[in-house]
């Protein structure tokens, strides 16, 4: 899929809604629309999958399982329902499955579903190159298809060509004005992306709106803006409309408890994340639960954050997750245990967390038959020790850490493989109060990462850059987007702004 489909581990939504496709015109689609073909020898499978693939596209990732099983049902040799299945993965044995059976598939299909099908299987090999190829043929072969073009905008966007990303956004408007997915690239990329801009970003978020009253993805895509101009009551007020046209939507009440966060109604935060647990499910459960520890870290306590992360290691047994889910959640709480105990210094913590997510990555990893994943499991281990190094004062062993991650790293061809090393040289520089090499490294790095920017901040200070730093200080104290990260620096770049 495309970046700007919000995260799917973020999105699902219990329950199934009862899609009318004749009153969605985004699942009408006239062969002479020149979109990508939807091949199946079912019509029963074809009605389903055009409803899962709307409801993936207005991030009701539940919604669209249950339909893709439907088609699939429907139509066992149904090779593009197999793909996007695989966009739903749970596990990685999840994703082999489906995409096992795409490929197995792909002969039955037109040469757009084959390329698609294609350019997923890039990713086990990590062969950016080839996927870029392979999605300028999808645009050359389809010239007419909208979602074509907001795939190669994503490889584009990723290749920080921000301005040629926006233009392909653009003509896939030109060739289908109410096509959500277009309007909500538009939106995340003004808002995220440099050159930002925050009145236009509230422009596609109104259209989403206007084309799909009935969803909730418009109000939250307004919601964000407004965090990002820091009007804070009037995101809660769009948060709280996503909410009514849909009390099933995790996402609502969950962006809802991020408002609440940074208004500092901490309880009440905490509150509206056990609601989107509730609601969501699977390893989205965990998501929220993490969430609502966060609350904790905005509020400086650390000792209620680890009982709290202890608490829901226990309680993920309770969750009905499968074995994959679980041991991924495992990972993923002990990997914010760490890093939250190495930014408070209780490093003995943080080296006990660490030991026991590497024994759950080895078994997550264990079985895995593709050289390029264990590869990528090696470059991350690389990261997490050089940390773990750089926060104890071994800066030898950390530079050799981010040294050999960078080696590990030669043979993809992602042209951003190389941002988690420039953040841990940039940490590493920034710990020794080296600050121009800090401020080399971090300028290298991914500037959407907000921890990276506190770092560039912190270093220009160091440096007597004042003007540099302050700028970037007084925006990340507006940022009011919610990750661990974040959590653990936001009130420092407030403190400092002042």
């Amino acid at each position: 899929m495309y970046r700007y489909v919000p995260c799917l581990l973020i999105t699902a939504l219990l329950g199934i809604t009862n899609t009318v496709i004749a009153s969605n015109p985004s699942l009408t689609e006239p062969s002479s629309s020149g979109e990508i073909p939807v091949t199946t020898s079912s019509e029963v499978a074809r009605t389903a999958f055009l409803q899962a693939r709307d409801a993936l596209e207005m991030t009701r990732s539940a919604d669209a399982e249950a339909l893709l099983n439907q088609a699939i049902e429907q139509d066992p040799t149904f090779a593009l329902a197999y793909l996007y299945k695989a966009y739903l993965f749970t596990s990685l044995a999840d994703w082999r499955k489906n995409m096992d059976l795409a490929v197995a598939n792909k002969d039955r299909c037109s040469p757009g579903e084959q390329l698609l099908i294609d350019m997923r299987m890039t990713y086990p090999v990590n062969d950016a190159a080839k996927r870029f190829a392979l999605t300028r043929k999808l645009v050359n072969t389809y010239p007419g298809s909208a979602r074509a073009l907001l795939i190669l905008a994503d490889q584009i966007i990723q290749r920080r060509d921000v301005t040629k990303a926006r233009d392909l956004m653009r003509q896939a408007l030109e060739i289908a004005p109410d096509f959500v997915p277009a309007h909500n690239a538009l939106s995340v990329s003004y808002m995220t992306d440099q050159p930002q801009n925050l009145t236009i970003a509230a422009d596609h978020a109104r259209q989403m709106i206007k084309h799909r009253p009935d969803e909730p993805i418009g109000h939250i895509a307004l919601g964000d803006i407004y965090r990002a101009e820091n009007k804070l009551e009037a995101s809660r007020t769009s948060y709280v409309n996503a909410t009514e046209i849909n009390p099933r939507d995790d996402r609502a009440f969950g962006k809802k408890g991020h408002i609440n966060t940074f208004l500092g109604n901490y309880d009440q935060a905490r509150e509206d994340y056990r609601i989107a647990q509730q609601i969501a499910k699977g390893n989205l459960k965990v998501v929220w639960a993490n969430y609502g520890v966060f609350t904790f870290l905005y509020a400086g306590d650390i000792t209620s954050a680890l009982d709290a992360w202890n608490r829901l290691l226990t309680d993920l047994l309770q969750m009905n997750l499968s074995e994959p889910q679980l041991l991924r959640a495992r990972i993923n709480v002990l990997g914010n245990r760490a890093t939250a105990a190495m930014h408070y210094g209780l490093l003995s913590i943080a080296e006990h967390a660490l030991k026991e997510r590497t024994e759950y990555q080895l078994q997550r990893f264990d079985t895995l038959q593709s050289a390029n994943m264990k590869r990528n499991f090696q470059t991350g281990q690389a990261i997490w020790e050089g940390t773990l190094a750089a926060y104890q004062g071994d800066y030898t062993k950390a530079i050799e850490r981010a040294e050999h991650n960078a080696r590990l790293q030669e043979p993809s061809s992602n042209p951003r493989k190389l941002d988690r090393y420039h953040r841990l040289r940039g940490d590493i520089h920034l710990m020794q109060k080296q600050y121009d090499l800090a401020i080399e490294h971090y300028q290298k790095a991914s500037n959407n990462s907000i921890r990276v920017q506190y770092g560039l901040a912190l270093s220009h200070q160091g440096a007597g850059n004042h003007e540099a730093s302050q700028r970037l200080l007084k925006q990340i104290a507006g940022y009011n987007f919610n990750t661990l990260q974040y959590a653990l620096i936001r009130a420092h770049a407030i403190e400092r702004t002042r």
